[in-house]
Parts: C-alpha cells; structure tokens; sequence
C-alpha cells in the first residue's frame, strides 16, 4: 500500500484530503508538528507529499528544498496562493506539481495517481541502478547508501555527492571548485563553509566504515580518496 503524507496546518482540509484518499486505497499520513516535518517524512518514507505553502515555522518551499536533499519522491503543492510567481517557486524549490485552493477533489487524486503512476508504476523509468565501485568502495547514489567490507553507512544527498566526485576523478584530486559545482544545484547555493561541514562528514562516515584517512587533504586544491582498511574494526 503507497501512502501519502499530508502537511497541511488547516485541519479541516487536512482531513478531508485523507479520508478522500483513503478511499482510493492508500495509507495516508497527517502532519501535526510542523517543526519538524523532514523528521517525520525520513521516518514515514511516503510515496507522495502534499504540501502547502503557508506553514507555521517555515514555509513549504523549506520544506520541499529539505525533502529534495534527501528524496525524489513526487511532492505536490497545494496553496490558496494563485500568483504565477508562487508556482514558480515552488517548481524551481523541487515541486513536481502545484494545486491552487479551492480544489477539485476529483483533481487532486488524478494528480497523485498520475504522479505515483510517473515515479513508480508503468509510467516510470526503467533503468539498471547506479553504482560506483572504487578501491573496494560501493556507492550507490541513489540509495544514499555506501558499503565497504560487509558493512554499510546511509548518507544525505550531498554526502553521496561528495563521494561520487572522489571515486569519479579517483586517483586524481577533486578541487574545491568541482566539488562546489557538483553540490550547487538550482535550488540551494553552496558556500565554502557548507562544503567544509560536508567534508567532516563524509570523513565521519568513512571512519564508520573502519577506513582512516580515507579523504586525503590536498592542500590549496582540493581533496583525494585514499582508502586504507583498518583491520581493527574487523575484531
């Protein structure tokens, strides 16, 4: 069964969309804390997110960006704002689709059953899974998943990017700048300070995995993975 979550601070039209839903047959999720609605999406893993802008806290484009760093399910807007340049920022935050109020209940569950249909039924695309293999490394980037000797750690998105520019340019240096560029999508500017927080990271992950010193510092350049296996973490 697919589910859906719901984050939308109006209660009335929160419950109306799920039990509209739900007789569709999916399991619908409604959001009650709005402070913490990445929290509850990474515990859930919903199939679909309905999404309105105005939220308690921290709008809806926030919460889309938070989302997209982490998933690509399909996130659909549902707002009373109807101004050209408010679906455009929610489409340019990572929005799949935008739903102005008051809607058609008929519509909005022709979107999500479109939408599943594109991310995961017949519709979707068929392709072999991404994964870079590197040093005894396996990356799988559309996981967020890294493995190294039977063990395994879960990464944020632009951890995974980092170490997908590493393996890719391996034994070669990754600069700085390519791996600015390569966090730096449309959504979200990267500063020197965010790459530096996402280096410790990634070196943390890699300690996890037993591996020390496996991002080798290259001063005034950038970085190289050197991967040496600490056999202590076998005992």
């Amino acid at each position: 069964m697919q589910t859906i979550l719901i984050v939308e601070d109006d209660r009335k039209i929160a419950e109306l969309l799920q039990s509209y839903i739900v007789k569709y047959g999916y399991h619908v999720i409604v959001t009650t804390d709005f402070e913490h609605v990445l929290q509850q999406f990474q515990q859930e893993q919903p199939d679909l997110v309905l999404l309105d802008v105005n939220l308690p806290s921290y709008d809806g484009y926030y919460w889309c960006r938070q989302i997209r760093a982490h998933s690509i399910c399909p996130v659909i807007f549902i707002s009373a704002r109807a101004g050209e340049m408010d679906q455009i920022m929610a489409l340019e935050n990572g929005a799949d689709d935008y739903i102005t109020k008051p809607f058609d209940y008929g519509i909005v569950m022709a979107k999500i059953r479109s939408h599943l249909r594109r991310a995961y039924g017949e519709y979707a695309s068929k392709h072999e899974e991404l994964i870079w293999h590197k040093e005894g490394l396996s990356l799988y980037p559309e996981r967020l998943e890294l493995h190294y000797n039977n063990q395994s750690v879960l990464l944020t998105k632009k951890e995974a990017d980092i170490i997908e520019s590493l393996i890719e340019r391996h034994p070669r240096v990754a600069s700085r700048e390519a791996l600015l560029e390569k966090l730096w999508d449309d959504q979200t500017y990267v500063d020197e300070n965010t790459l530096n927080v996402n280096i410790t990271r990634v070196r943390k992950k890699f300690l996890d995995l037993g591996l020390i010193d496996a991002l080798e510092t290259v001063r005034g350049i950038g970085y190289r993975l050197h991967v040496t296996w600490n056999k202590d973490s076998s005992l």
